[in-house]
């Protein structure tokens, strides 16, 4: 009896442990089979997504990634990729040579840096004078060491070529240079509503900007011009002031007379070259603005109306009006009580044509 019962017990334990195993068993084919299923239905979604993209764009990492999963799965199932075999190998060698590639850079000289390149060009076109050998030794002096040959090469990039072939000054770059004992001076016409046409005759210093008005006529004859020359060396000579140069263009107008009242005074009348208005650039510049300031925007009727109001605008010239030559200064400074109120008064000149703006009191 008792054999019996433990008989019965051994069975039941026996078909326990049986009914386990199986159970078990059954538990991990059911993982592998949705494992494969999962895999059949990727592989299926990529077989459309191959039909509707033509070519894959991959990123380095994603290149990466593939090329080392590659080696887990066996070559004859790489047609699951959405590359070809050939193409993962090839992204495996890039991987090994970029592993094993030393960095290096290219043989010959390193290239300059920017600042340095950008310093050597200011200097040489600051210093037309100057050559490679010259620009070597100001590098040097703050410490930057460069050769005459980088120089040089640096130089033939941006159409710079060596001293002394290099262009000198230009006339513009002269007069600023001579500026403090420059004067200049030219005609310019006004048309009036009567269509008569008057000559303006003026000089402008080069140093300051500050123009003189020396008269309008509508006949420029010589005793006109050999007047009111005079008139305007006097009055610089009461003033105690001195210039050693007057730039004129070749204006029939300007006479070896007109010359001759100027060299009294110890001023020399510089001729510019034929045709040449940049040579006479000041001047030049001064009808410009005048015109586009005030002229262009008035009808002129007779010789006094032109005068009055070229002389209120050359106060403006002169007291009110920034220039840009002078760092936004005026040639003359106008005498004023300093004000500090809030309030900006406007004042018009020339009927309002041009304002001029001050601190109310």
């Amino acid at each position: 009896m008792e054999s019996a019962r433990l008989l019965a017990v051994g069975l039941s334990f026996l078909y326990r442990l049986v009914h386990r195993a199986f159970g078990a068993l059954k538990l991990a084919r059911r993982d592998s089979f949705a494992k494969d299923a999962e895999i059949l239905v990727l592989r299926h979604q990529v077989a459309v997504l191959r039909r509707q993209v033509g070519r894959a764009r991959l990123t380095w990492s994603d290149r990466a990634l593939i090329a080392l999963l590659a080696g887990l799965i066996p070559r004859e199932r790489w047609t699951a990729f959405v590359v070809t075999p050939k193409t993962i190998l090839d992204w495996h060698r890039r991987l090994l040579a970029r592993r094993w590639t030393y960095p290096h850079r290219r043989p010959g000289r390193p290239p300059l840096e920017r600042e340095t390149v950008e310093l050597i060009v200011r200097l040489a076109r600051e210093n037309p004078r100057w050559g490679c050998l010259r620009i070597v030794g100001e590098l040097r002096k703050l410490g930057i060491s460069v050769s005459k040959t980088s120089v040089a090469t640096v130089l033939a990039r941006h159409g710079l070529p060596p001293a002394p072939r290099r262009e000198g000054p230009t006339w513009s770059q002269f007069l600023s240079a001579q500026a403090k004992g420059i004067l200049a001076t030219d005609f310019f016409h006004v048309d009036s509503v009567t269509l008569r046409r008057y000559y303006v005759l003026f000089v402008i210093e080069v140093d300051s900007r500050v123009v003189h008005l020396l008269g309008v006529t509508a006949n420029p004859a010589m005793a006109w011009v050999i007047q009111v020359a005079r008139n305007f060396t006097s009055a610089l000579e009461d003033t105690g002031r001195r210039f050693r140069f007057l730039v004129r263009d070749r204006d029939t107008k300007f006479t070896a007379s007109f010359d001759e009242v100027f060299k009294v005074f110890g001023i020399s009348a510089i001729r510019t070259p034929v045709q040449s208005p940049k040579a006479n650039a000041f001047a030049e510049r001064f009808v410009r603005t005048v015109r586009e300031d005030c002229l262009d925007h008035l009808l002129i009727y007779s010789r006094r109306h032109l005068e009055s109001v070229l002389g209120a605008y050359v106060r403006h010239y002169n007291e009110a009006r920034p220039h840009q030559g002078r760092q936004l200064a005026t040639p003359l400074p106008r005498l004023r009580q300093p004000h500090t109120g809030e309030m900006i008064s406007r004042r018009d000149i020339l009927g309002g044509i041009i304002h001029e703006y001050d601190r109310a009191a």
